[in-house]
Order: C-alpha cells, then structure tokens, then sequence
C-alpha cells in the first residue's frame, strides 16, 4: 500500500494536531478546567464529561499513533486513522449545533473556531485517508468473519432504532411531549436522533450488506465503519456511567449494560478488521484472512 510522501505528511501531522486539538478541547471543557461552559442541561454536562474523558484518553491517544505509524510509512496507518476522523466529525456537531444558547447560561460559542477547525481537520483526514487504502490490496476477512462483523453491525443499527431513539422519537411526536430529555434539551435531542438515525444506523447497514455480498468498496468501509463505531460506542457508554455515577435521574443500568456489550462486540469486530494489516508486510500483497 504505497502513500506518497505528501499525504504522508499530512496524515501524520494533522492526526498530531488533532490529539492536541482533541486533549485540550477535554481539558478545558466539565471534564477538568471548566473554561469551556456548554449550553447543556445538567444530563446533558453529565454526558460532556464521560464525552471528554473518552475523547482524551482513547481518542487522542489512536490518532497519536496513528500518526506515528504515518511517520513511519505503516500501511495500517490511513486505516486506523479513519476511526478517529470519523468520531470527530460526528461528535463537533453536537457540540457546536447541540446547546440550548438561549435557554442555558455558558460560553461555549467563544469556542467556535477550535470546533470548527477540528471537524474540518477531522474530515480532511478522513478524506485523505479513505484516498490513502488501496481497496485492492487490503487483507480479505474470512467469510465466516465477514458475516460475523456484518450482522453485528445490522444488530449495533437495530438497536439504535428500536432500542435506544424509538421511544423518544414516538414522545417527541405528540402534542404534548413528555420525556425530560426532549423537555431539557430539544435541540440536542433533535441534532442526535437526526444523526444516529440518517446517518450511523444507514452506513452500518450499507457496510454489513456490502460485506455479505463482497462489494469491492465494503473492503474500504468496513476500516472507516468498525473503527468509528467503536469509538463512538466507548463514549456513548462512558456517558452512561458518568451519569449513573453523578446521580443523574436520566440514567439507565440497562442502557450502560447494554452500551457496554454492544462496545465490546464492536471492539471484537475493529480488531479482527484491523490485526492483519499489522501483521501483513508494507508493500505485500492482499492477504486472506482466515475463516
């Protein structure tokens, strides 16, 4: 998997500027310093920390050696950048789109150009390194690991819909609202089912379905779709410890339970995708994993 020496470059500087980026935006924000004042609710400052916490010490640290790899011309690196590329392309949205600026006191929106500069070096990155993978060289999994990767993802989508934005979808909808997580926070609410359902819950599906049939661009997305899942899954489940932990009246031990399995299963899934490219020789040729 040949890169040359300028996307090389970028890939490895811009993953380095997004670990500092990323550490000090967690820093400064409920996790630690508290410059950073949100426009939340009190569930929803809960979350921002677990949010942080996950971003600092998981987050930061991939795309740190992510980065390292790139300086070092390690085919796996693009791959393993796309995870954390993803994951903050994804999240800056709500923190930039998700406050309540009129209802909540803070000063997040002084922060504007660090969020903005980090979703777009966040997907910068991603473009260059979903252009960095060579589709036609990357290891092959097993069918037997193919199929297993593809229906965790149908089920990681399946709960989503129905086990996790369903019911609240279904409240938002009538005449007189209910739920204290719309009531609190509507825009927030409205900015992550928006996400979760037209976004992650489609992509994964068009991922799964790519790989069962063996679509020649499922080999790419299955690096971009597993990785970026993962993450997003660690944070979704540090968010529901952090309010459990703080006493938070919207916390479920079902749902960490819940968030908790669904991360170790795509844990499972990001590791199998991604073990052959470390183990496979720079420059070699496709590889088969096996079954």
């Amino acid at each position: 998997m040949e890169q040359d020496r300028g996307s090389q470059r970028f890939i490895a500087f811009g993953l380095l500027i997004l670990a500092a980026g990323l550490a000090a935006n967690s820093l400064l924000g409920p996790l630690a310093f508290e410059v950073i004042d949100y426009h939340f609710s009190d569930s929803l400052k809960n979350q921002g920390i677990g949010l942080d916490a996950v971003s600092l010490l998981l987050i930061a640290p991939v795309s740190a050696a992510a980065a390292v790899l790139a300086l070092r011309g390690h085919p796996a690196a693009p791959a393993l950048a796309l995870g954390p590329s993803f994951f903050v392309t994804y999240m800056l949205v709500q923190y930039v789109v998700g406050p309540e600026y009129l209802t909540y006191p803070g000063n997040n929106q002084r922060f504007f150009a660090l969020h903005a500069g980090l979703f777009v070096l966040g997907a910068a990155l991603g473009l260059v390194c979903w252009g960095a993978l060579d589709g036609d060289r990357l290891p092959m999994p097993g069918r037997r690991t193919a199929h297993g990767i593809a229906w965790l993802l149908f089920c990681s989508a399946a709960f989503l819909v129905f086990g996790l934005h369903l019911r609240g979808l279904a409240d938002a909808m009538r005449d007189v609202p209910r739920e204290s997580a719309y009531l609190e926070a509507p825009t927030a609410f409205w900015v992550v089912k928006f996400m979760d359902l037209a976004i992650v819950a489609p992509v994964a599906v068009a991922t799964g379905v790519g790989m069962l049939s063996g679509a020649r661009w499922a080999q790419k997305a299955r690096y971009a779709v597993t990785g970026w899942l993962t993450l997003m899954a660690a944070a979704v489940t540090a968010m529901s410890i952090t309010m459990q932990a703080r006493g938070d009246p919207d916390a479920s031990s079902i749902l960490t339970v819940a968030f908790g399995l669904i991360t170790a299963g795509l844990g499972w899934a990001t590791a199998r995708v991604y073990w052959p490219l470390f183990a496979a020789r720079p420059g070699g040729g496709t590889a088969v994993e096996g079954a």
